[in-house]
């Protein structure tokens, strides 16, 4: 018996390797026949190891060039013509957007178009994005209209822009909260002697862009350290090259000289990582669409610190009883927050253990998975 085919197509192999690999392996153990497709990067191969068909597509992620754009479009176009699938599950703005035009010029039967936030051209003031916004507004309007199309996002405010500036009909919106978490692999660490005061160990894990709050929680290291303060700071990630608010990594080098951050580079044990630090902050000014990083953080009862902003706000409650929201661009406010988890540890076991509550009753990977399935039921995809 043939297998319905599923295409699941990102902006870069790193997106499906670390946040849709449990998606893939799903799909394929339901019958399913998995297609992967991104531009070229390190991870494919690891996707192709685990048994997996990965295409990889000319896509520029920095690109703005219409032609190049459009030709990009008449290439998933062809590679879906020839691979005849019977969804395209698209994510990211750029990777949902193409992938829907391609899916509608080849006759796909089923579009599925995750946004994770809402990308620079919707978050950035800077001038080359504001030119961009209204032609994007109307390239997504064309692409996210049909019958059998769904949009997955991943946040109240998301789906309350997209309302407000009819990016899609209604009716083919869904709230699915992330892309989950293993919550057997992110687990507690056992409770520290209580009779230990070490130093405390602050994690920001990101891609290092300005927008996650950078320059914030430097600057909050800055101050916490001049009232000589026993208090560790770390960053995690690497620069996102093919972004253009990308933190240069001279600068990040600098900081660590100035003994400010330790830098860790690209993690690829977040479990093991976590397990080591006492504090997760993400200090975003961003759209975010659901942050992966405060989930892991939460999952293992880890205490949060994030910013009031879309995406951050629904893993954290406005009341603080399960992290701390502060304001958006307000280092004095996150060097307060980081302050008063330093001087009562027990807050912080409080909070960390009610943001891992609040993580099994609403992002636990299976609870994410069913609903996505649950999606492709509605729109008539069966696997065999």
């Amino acid at each position: 018996m043939i297998k319905q085919k599923v295409i699941l197509l990102a902006n870069t192999d790193w997106y499906l390797y670390n946040f849709r690999l449990p998606l893939a392996n799903k799909l394929r153990d339901n019958g399913y026949e998995v297609i992967l497709v991104s531009p070229e990067g390190k991870y494919g191969a690891k996707l192709q190891e685990l048994g997996f068909r990965w295409h990889v597509m000319p896509m520029n992620r920095r690109s703005v060039n219409p032609w190049r754009e459009a030709s990009l479009v008449l290439w998933l176009a062809r590679f879906f013509q020839r691979e005849k699938p019977a969804l395209v599950h698209g994510f990211t703005i750029k990777g949902a957007v193409y992938g829907s035009l391609a899916g509608k010029l080849a006759g796909v039967p089923i579009r599925i178009n995750a946004v994770d936030g809402m990308g620079y051209v919707f978050t950035s003031q800077d001038l080359r994005a504001r030119l961009l916004r209204p032609l994007v507004r109307l390239v997504m309007r064309s692409a996210f209209n049909g019958r059998r199309t769904a949009i997955i996002l991943q946040n109240s405010d998301d789906i309350a822009l997209f309302k407000q500036a009819g990016l899609a009909d209604e009716r083919s919106i869904r709230l699915i909260k992330g892309a989950g978490v293993n919550c057997l692999r992110y687990i507690p660490r056992p409770p520290a002697d209580a009779g230990q005061r070490a130093p405390l160990r602050i994690l920001l894990a990101a891609r290092l862009i300005w927008e996650k709050g950078i320059a914030e929680y430097v600057e909050a290291a800055r101050r916490l350290k001049g009232e000589s303060r026993s208090v560790k700071f770390f960053l995690a990630g690497a620069p996102d090259e093919g972004n253009p608010a990308a933190v240069d990594k001279a600068l990040i080098e600098g900081w660590v000289r100035e003994g400010l951050v330790d830098w860790l580079g690209h993690v690829s044990d977040m479990p093991g990582l976590l397990s080591t630090m006492d504090v997760v902050v993400l200090p975003s000014y961003y759209r975010e669409g659901l942050p992966t990083t405060l989930i892991e953080g939460a999952a293992c009862a880890l205490p949060l610190i994030t910013t009031d902003a879309p995406g951050c706000r629904e893993v954290v409650s406005r009341n603080g009883d399960d992290g701390i929201l502060i304001p958006a661009r307000d280092s004095s406010a996150l060097a307060d927050a980081i302050r008063l988890l330093d001087d009562d540890r027990a807050l912080g076991i409080k909070l960390g253990l009610a943001a891992r509550k609040k993580v099994l009753s609403e992002f636990d990977e299976n609870i994410v998975l069913g609903k996505t399935l649950a999606v492709y039921r509605e729109l008539g995809a069966q696997a065999n």
